[in-house]
């Protein structure tokens, strides 16, 4: 008797390929540099960057934010996310993940979540774009400048907010980092940035994404689970 055929890993090394993991998509996005980069994908909602040597100065932009997301990315959506939701009228967020980071390599292990003034669009979002650091290393920071720390869902971070040509950025980085959370309240953070003025209540949710801005390595880069649940 013939033994069962081992299960395959899939892999994408195209700057935007994308691979499907349920009701999650999992993709390159490799958007500022032309070496090569492939994810892989194993099961449930683990995946890994498993090549990728990139060697970009820590002062400018990253060279890519492979993740995984539930949502809708630049109008490519994962199936019965609930999303878009009115920022006004989101009820909970709540996201747990854990990862796996290598000890070198200049890098942030983020969430990066998406506004936009209108529930859909095929491009660039207009609104805001929020990102959570779990972590970081090699030197790295967040866009803009640093405004304080705040403790918002049980965690202490601290605060950068910046202005992009299109969009507004806030961030928010842990204090200590972490390699994963669990049941993190999305919706509280969500809630801190329309209290400081960084995004329109009026404005939609499109998508949360969680993976990782690379500047230098960054092969070994792993999500061992993901989980993102949104209701009005």
């Amino acid at each position: 008797v013939a033994a069962p055929a081992a299960f395959a890993d899939t892999s994408t090394c195209a700057p935007t390929g994308t691979i499907s993991a349920g009701e999650y998509i999992i993709q390159n996005n490799e958007w500022n540099s032309t070496a090569q980069q492939c994810v892989t994908y194993t099961s449930g909602t683990a995946w890994s960057l498993s090549t990728a040597n990139f060697n970009l100065p820590t002062n400018g932009a990253p060279a890519t934010y492979p993740s995984i997301f539930k949502g809708c990315h630049w109008g490519q959506c994962t199936p019965n996310s609930g999303l878009p939701i009115q920022v006004s009228k989101l009820g909970s967020a709540v996201s747990s993940w854990s990862t796996v980071q290598p000890s070198s390599g200049a890098y942030d292990v983020a969430y990066d979540l998406w506004f936009n003034s209108s529930p859909t669009t095929t491009g660039q979002p207009d609104g805001t774009e929020i990102m959570i650091w779990l972590n970081s290393r090699g030197g790295v920071q967040p866009f803009g400048s640093q405004n304080g720390n705040a403790n918002i869902a049980g965690h202490n971070w601290t605060v950068w907010t910046g202005q992009q040509s299109g969009w507004k950025i806030i961030s928010y980085v842990l204090n200590p980092g972490a390699t994963s959370v669990s049941n993190l309240d999305v919706k509280a953070m969500i809630s801190d940035s329309v209290s400081r003025g960084s995004l329109n209540p009026a404005h939609y949710l499109l998508d949360a994404e969680a993976g990782f801005e690379v500047w230098q390595g960054g092969q070994g880069l792993a999500t061992t689970s993901f989980s993102f649940s949104a209701s009005t």
